[in-house]
Order: structure tokens, then sequence, then C-alpha cells
């Protein structure tokens, strides 16, 4: 589409009055153009979860912060996100980036994200740049989240990247297939997949299995270096450092992960020195915490565009370091956000820069045709199966938060239900589409929320001092101090169980007050029967989590969620990452 129609459009929506709330600092009223301002322009979006439709998600009202943490970005929640970023409440950027009166807010704004939509605001900011003045980097988790893309292993997602025209990527939840997969779905993708801290053990390179590079032992090219509007640019790959202990090993038993700073910088100092960049960003799947961290410690780079924590961050963070600053960014998630830098990048260095996020309203963004039947053609197929109704939603249902969220609990509910468990346990998965209010419940939703190649459900008999260490050991990478021993993810979802957290103090100290529904107490000697899913082990030998969902659904036949299984919380009372709190502070 070319510029000027994508122009009319948005006067056209301008004056039907869908651009209300919207005018976010923008030129004559289109809240996705900018003065030009730079000769490099980097487009980056993260976290997409395979959404290729339009969809629901609320951010979170819980996303609490601990020591050097607290306060800043990405843990501010609600008002005070909107007070941080000059925002009004009612606003498209009050529904964007907060969860304030999201049903209401939804229902005015409209869904957000899909590929289509997200196609034309890209080529309509890479035509905005002019030719080859801009790259679109994906940061990964994009293979999986939806039931087309577990059904055809990541493919589907890797052919609309190559229409979207994503230049360069890394990853995470890439990896949960198996490495035969991934490899295969590289071979097919158009762009580069970097990661430098991704190896080949020495034992598999010893049995032959195939690295970018022996010597070295990288498994994927570690970086590139492209020449973008007159200056040549690196770009550096940081793959999630924690999946072997996120997600299981199992389906990647030849590659080792970890953080790696040592290796970042030598690499940083080579691509300066012997390839004479004038820029250097690093591509991150490590969170934004840890991004922070990592920019504090590694000189010379000159951004971080990160991802994995799903966090929807309108301003980057300037991190001072030995060498100088670097930008941090994180881009949200569920293709909702396009991150724009625009970059002043003379001989050798950065002069300046301008950052925008921009929410991708589908109601405002026509629908590019080429990817929409696209789309089309890989959903055909499966849609029998996807529209199925199973249910009516009668509260919000949503997950994204530090504990429970509504769909997580109905996912809790189920597994003790049809499990006939005391007490389920579910990981605390940031990837999930909302449901609003009203709206069928249907067999593609159940699948956003559980689409992963170990679905599997187990019933376990734990003594109640085996539930407490984990619910200990999840709050350790959810809370701990260091960024660096954080493994990401959320708290578990419980059903069945109510405890207290104090997320301030240390491990086996967080966890406290365990009880079962009816209120009798957790007694650390007895066995409890505990039904759950998705563990990182030895496969489980239950039904896939949606197939009991989906059961349960089909019974109840409407869901409401009145009672979330939220522990009470204790000394984070005033916290900025902590609003609107359904369970109970001390």
């Amino acid at each position: 589409m070319h510029r000027r129609d994508f122009l009319w459009l948005l006067s056209c929506a301008g004056s039907a009055g869908l651009l209300t709330g919207c005018m976010r600092g923008t030129v004559r009223g289109d809240p996705y153009e900018a003065s030009p301002f730079g000769n490099v322009r980097l487009l980056h979006f993260t976290d997409c979860h395979a959404q290729l439709l339009p969809i629901y998600f609320r951010e979170p009202n819980v996303n609490i912060g601990i020591a050097g943490a607290a306060g800043r970005p990405p843990h501010l929640v609600g008002r005070h996100l909107l007070e941080y970023i000059g925002a009004a409440t009612g606003s498209s950027d009050a529904h964007a980036f907060t969860y304030l009166d999201f049903a209401a807010a939804a229902e005015q704004f409209g869904k957000v994200g899909g590929f289509a939509h997200l196609k034309t605001l890209i080529d309509s900011q890479r035509d905005e740049a002019g030719k080859g003045n801009s790259l679109l980097l994906d940061g990964g988790d994009t293979w999986q989240g939806s039931a087309t893309a577990l059904w055809t292993r990541g493919r589907d997602m890797v052919y609309a990247c190559n229409l979207l025209g994503v230049d360069i990527m890394t990853g995470h939840w890439e990896f949960t297939y198996r490495d035969d997969e991934v490899l295969q779905n590289i071979e097919r993708f158009d762009g580069e997949f970097i990661a430098q801290n991704v190896r080949v053990t020495e034992d598999a390179l010893f049995d032959g299995v195939a690295a970018y590079d022996e010597d070295s032992g990288h498994a994927f090219k570690p970086y590139t270096i492209r020449e973008v509007g007159g200056r040549r640019v690196a770009v550096i790959g940081q793959a999630f450092p924690y999946t072997p202990i996120a997600n299981p090993r199992r389906f990647i038993p030849d590659w080792t992960f970890g953080i790696r700073d040592d290796d970042m910088q030598e690499l940083v100092d080579r691509v300066r020195e012997n390839e004479k960049v004038d820029a250097v960003i690093v591509l991150s799947h490590n969170g934004m915490d840890v991004d922070v961290k990592m920019a504090s410690r590694v000189n010379g780079i000159d951004a971080i565009l990160g991802g994995h924590t799903h966090d929807g961050v309108p301003h980057p963070l300037i991190i001072e370091n030995a060498g100088g600053k670097t930008l941090v960014t994180n881009a949200g998630s569920n293709g909702k956000f396009l991150a724009v830098l625009d970059l002043d990048i003379g001989n050798g260095k950065v002069n300046d820069y301008r950052y925008r996020l921009l929410p991708v309203f589908a109601n405002l963004l026509p629908a590019d045709s080429a990817m929409q039947a696209y789309i089309d053609d890989v959903r055909r197929p499966y849609l029998d199966k996807l529209q199925e109704p199973l249910a009516v939603a009668e509260s919000l249902l949503y997950r994204r938060g530090n504990f429970n969220g509504t769909f997580d609990q109905v996912i809790c509910d189920a597994l003790r239900e049809v499990r006939g468990a005391d007490i389920s346990l579910s990981p605390g998965f940031r990837w999930g589409t909302s449901v609003l209010p009203g709206d069928t419940i249907t067999m593609e939703r159940v699948m956003d929320q559980t689409a992963m190649t170990y679905p599997e459900t187990y019933v376990r008999d734990m003594s109640g001092a085996e539930i407490k260490t984990i619910l200990e050991s999840v709050a350790d990478n959810l809370f701990h101090t260091d960024p660096y021993l954080q493994q990401g993810g959320d708290m578990v979802r419980v059903g069945g169980l109510n405890f207290s957290c104090d997320p301030t103090a240390s491990m086996d100290y967080r966890i406290a007050d365990l009880t079962l529904d009816d209120g009798r107490t957790l007694d650390a000697g007895k066995k409890y029967k505990v039904a759950g899913w998705a563990t990182t082990g030895a496969e489980s030998p239950g039904e896939p989590v949606w197939e009991v969902l989906a059961e349960y659904l089909r019974a109840k036949k409407t869901i409401r969620v009145d009672k979330l299984n939220t522990p009470v919380l204790k000394n984070v009372a005033g916290n900025a990452g902590l609003a609107d709190y359904s369970g109970a502070l001390e």
C-alpha cells in the first residue's frame, strides 16, 4: 500500500470517529506518522506467540518490582504507568498499555494486532524511512502460541514472517519444537536467525552434530552486519538464556544456553574494532530486567531491543556503563505493538535517537490483502475445530500478571474437577489471549492458552512439604533480587490452595500460611492429590490439557470467575507494580 493511500484511509477513520483518544504527540492527527528523523530505522516486534489474527490482550495489574527494579519500568502498572508516560485515563494509550477498564475500553477501541494489520503498519513505516534505510527485527516467541502454529510445527509463522519481511530474528519458544524441526524452519525462513549465546555441546560436536561454527561451537550465526542508511549496523542475537530450564531439554539435547556476558563483550569489541561498524544493536530475548543488568555490564552496545517479559514499555531506559550509555527497550507481546527506533548514526557512533512504541489497533489499520489471504489459507483446514463453541464467558478471562489471572483460574479449576484432585498447579506462562464478558469461549481461545509441545496432564500424590518447595522455588525465580537468577515466567498458578507470599523475603521464607479452600491447614507430612500439566522433565501420562479444559467448559456452558487463588501479599503495599489486587495485603 502506498503511503498516500494509507494516510487517506486513516483520515477516513478519523472522520468516522475511530481516532478518538489516539492523538499521542503525533502530526496532523495520524497516530502512526512522525516527522523524519535520522538515517536508520529499526522496526521491532516480539513475543507475538503465533497470533495471526487481531486479539484482545489485557496488560497486568500485578508486575511487582523488587530491590533495584522497584518503581521503574517495566514494574509500573495502571495509573502509575499512565503518570510515567503522561497519558490520560480513558485514552487509547491507557487501553494499550494498562489493564484499566479493560473490558469497556476493548469494546471502544477494538482488537489489537493481527499480522495483516501489522504488515500494513510495517510497510508504511518502511516506506516513510525510504528504501534501504530500515530493518525489521523479530525478538522471538513467534512460532508458538496458537493452534495452527502447533499443528504446523511453526511453519505457518515462518511463512507469515517471510511475507511480513522479517530481516533478523532470535528465539525462545522456537526451541520447544524438536531440534530438527527448528533447523528445518530456519531453512524455510528468508531472514537470518541469530543467537550468540547458544552452543553445541562438546560431546555432540565430537559425535558430528552440525554447528554454525565448529571452532567456536556456535549452534547458530551469532551476529550479522547490514548496510542500512549508508551505515554499517551490527545486530547480535541473544536467545532466551534459560531455555533448557524453563522448557524441556529433551527437545534440544545438543544445545547449551546461558547469558555469557564475557562472550558478548568480546563479540561487541570485535565487531567494533575489526568490522568497523557504526552501531551495535542486541536483539534480545532475555527479559527486560536481565537486559538492564547486561547493559550495565557490557560496554559498546548502543541499544538492546528486548523481549520475553511481554512488557509494553513506551520509553526506553537509558543505562549507564563504563563505555557510555545503552538504550534498553521491550516491545510488548501478541503483535500488539510495533517499536520504531530511529537512529542518527554517524561514523562509528550513534549521535541521537527517537523511539516510539506504536499500538497496532486493527480498527485503524487496513488489512494487507496478501497477508490476509495467506492467513485465511492457513486457517481454512482447521476452521471447524477452531470455531467449536465450548462455553460463554460471564466475566473477563485473562492471563498475565505475577499471580493467577481469571483464565488461569479456569484451567486450575478444570484440572481439579476433571482429574479429581485436591490441588492443581498450572505454569505461570505469560502468553494467552483475553476473552471479553459475553463472548463465546471457542476451542481456538482454549488453544491460545495451552497450545504447546508438552501439554500432557498428570495426577500425583505430593506432600505438603513438596508443594511448599515448588512454590518457594518458583517465587525465587520471580522475585530474586539478582535478575540473572530469575529464570522467566510468573508465579505458578494454583487451584484449591491459598497461601501468603512476601516477595521481599529470601528463598525458603517467602511462602507461608498454606491452606486448602475448605480452610484446612496444609500438613507438611501429609500427601495430597495434585493435578497439573507442562512438566519439563519426562513426558506425563495424561491427556493434553486442552482436552481437560474443553471437557470442563462443555459441561459448565457458562463461566464466571468470582474468586482467584491469589496469595495474601506481604511488605509490598504501595509498590508501583501492584494495583487493584484481588487478594489481601499485609
